[in-house]
């Protein structure tokens, strides 16, 4: 059984609030997809690919989510 997805202050789903993020990424940046599935935290489904992929991806995930960060909190 897969558990409910909790809601967010203002009705917003936590599923809802990473997708929001994935289009805002793939839609207006220029960061490899690896970086941001990194950074959303998803697993490489190749297990060849896994075991070679040695980095963190660290420093490109840190300015995508500084980025994201000063868009959310530009004013609507």
């Amino acid at each position: 059984m897969v558990a409910p997805v909790t809601r967010m202050d203002g009705g917003v789903t936590v599923l809802g609030f990473r997708s929001t993020f994935r289009d805002w990424a793939a839609e207006t940046k220029d960061y490899p997809n690896l970086v941001v599935e990194m950074a959303l935290g998803h697993a490489i489904d190749s297990k060849v690919e896994a075991a070679y992929r040695r980095g963190d991806l660290f420093e490109k995930r840190r300015a995508l989510m500084d980025e994201w960060s000063r868009y959310m909190e530009a004013p609507a």
